[in-house]
């Protein structure tokens, strides 16, 4: 067994590197969006959905290449998302570096959405790194596990959205480009040296087989183990009602974290008139907290269970989602926001908490279930934003949040529902046990 390599903390390490260097791409339109508005001429839903069209593949390919990692673990499909994410970005900075700004007309509008497309299969790595992070840990440490590779990973939008206009107004839009090519060139070349599979997918390499692997992996720690083929586990995954539960909170939780990062720069500018500056930063309050509070997020939910965890950050989600659609005012719209990146991130890690736990059997199937379908809402929500605005005008930009207030009523009563069923699933358990303890006696 001294042929394998790597602790649960360096494949922590590695997948987190790989996530936060794809996952950058959900910020790819939302601080520029302006740039490309001025010279296109595009209407509010256009903007909308060319902010969004990021999360199109990102949520997506979750699906196949999360379940894909029950099969070959996470290091090549990690691989394959990120490079197709390099190939869109290049060909954006060679669009905007030829085109922009003369040539750049409302008919290459096709032609940004492709790039965009190809650009955020890095955001897919999402569920591929929550699949090999899995692998690495068991089951008492998920929650914390979990939920610091996805709160650093989710650090990166907040970040782009702070830095793009700051780099936009030094090097301008093509540079901007450039330096985040070279960015993700770089986080690639980062993932393939420290990206590393779970034991059990290092002995199956190096030819063991599925037997012998399994035993030597339980040797070395390793709990969770994959049941079947990709196929298989998302059917397995399918099959468990509470998968189908999780894939509503997190549509609602990180589909609209995505959506929100991406069109709050648009927000911001175009309700309260603020700077290009100034909305980044504001975008960057928010994406930071929702990613940063993920990681204490996850510890609470080990501690707490994640349907009460969930509970009480929808509740939150909640309220701010109530002052983003109907106070109107700026600084309640700053507090709105902040609310609602603290329940849905900390949603976000209770829904990882308890992913592990109803589905043991197809951990990379029910990631691409959650992550993928979850995260669709990155790009089903803008538009919808895009809707109120077109048929209210800049009052719309306010009231379109009522879309999240819907969202987050709907994702509670979900959330209520895994709460009973568990509070009933160990009601159950103490049943049994009582006449076999009377019985003994």
């Amino acid at each position: 067994m001294d042929n394998v390599k790597g602790n649960p903390k360096q494949g922590l390490f590695g997948a987190t590197m790989g996530f936060f260097a794809g996952f950058a791409a959900v910020s790819l339109f939302g601080p520029t969006a302006s740039r490309f508005n001025e010279v296109m001429e595009l209407t509010p839903v256009l903007v909308g959905l060319l902010v969004a069209v990021p999360a199109l593949s990102g949520s997506l390919l979750r699906i196949p290449f999360g379940a894909w990692v029950d099969t070959t673990g996470g290091r090549k499909p990690f691989l394959i998302l990120l490079w197709l994410s390099v190939i869109g970005m290049l060909g954006l900075t060679l669009v905007v570096f030829l085109l922009y700004p003369d040539g750049l007309t409302a008919s290459m509008y096709p032609l940004l959405l492709m790039l965009g497309v190809l650009s955020g299969c890095g955001i897919a790595t999402f569920s591929v790194g929550i699949g090999q992070v899995s692998y690495w840990f068991p089951q008492s440490r998920q929650g914390s596990a979990l939920g610091t590779y996805a709160g650093v990973g989710n650090l990166a939008p907040g970040l782009f959205s702070f830095l793009l206009p700051l780099v936009l107004g030094n090097w301008g839009l093509g540079g901007a480009y450039l330096a985040w090519l070279i960015f993700l060139v770089a986080g690639v070349a980062l993932y393939h040296l420290s990206g590393l599979n779970a034991y059990f997918f290092q002995l199956k390499d190096r030819g063991a087989s599925t037997e012998d692997a399994r035993q030597q992996a339980q040797e070395l720690g390793q709990e969770i183990f994959p049941k079947g083929n990709a196929k298989e586990t998302l059917i397995a995954a399918a099959r468990i009602w509470k998968t189908w539960v999780l894939v509503i909170i997190y549509f609602t939780t990180f589909g609209g974290f995505i959506a929100m990062t991406a069109w709050l720069p648009t927000y911001w500018k175009s309700f309260f008139g603020v700077a290009a500056i100034t909305a980044g930063t504001l975008t960057a309050l928010y994406s930071l907290t929702a990613s940063l509070i993920r990681v204490p997020g996850g510890s609470l939910s080990d501690r707490l269970g994640g349907e009460r965890t969930a509970l009480m950050a929808l509740s939150t989600m909640l309220v701010g989602s109530l002052l983003m659609a109907f106070s109107g005012l700026y600084i309640l719209s700053i507090l709105g926001v902040i609310l609602m990146a603290l329940g849905m991130g900390v949603t976000n890690a209770a829904v990882f908490k308890m992913m592990p736990q109803y589905v043991p059997d197809a951990v990379g199937g029910a990631a691409g279930w959650i992550g993928g379908l979850g995260a669709f809402g990155g790009f089903a929500i803008p538009p919808v934003l895009g809707i109120f605005v077109r048929y209210l005008g800049a009052p719309g930009y306010a009231t379109g949040f009522v879309t999240y207030i819907a969202l987050t009523a709907i994702s509670l009563a979900m959330a209520l529902i895994l709460r009973q069923s568990h509070v009933n699933s160990r009601a159950s358990k103490e049943t049994v046990q009582e006449p076999a303890e009377g019985a003994t006696q």
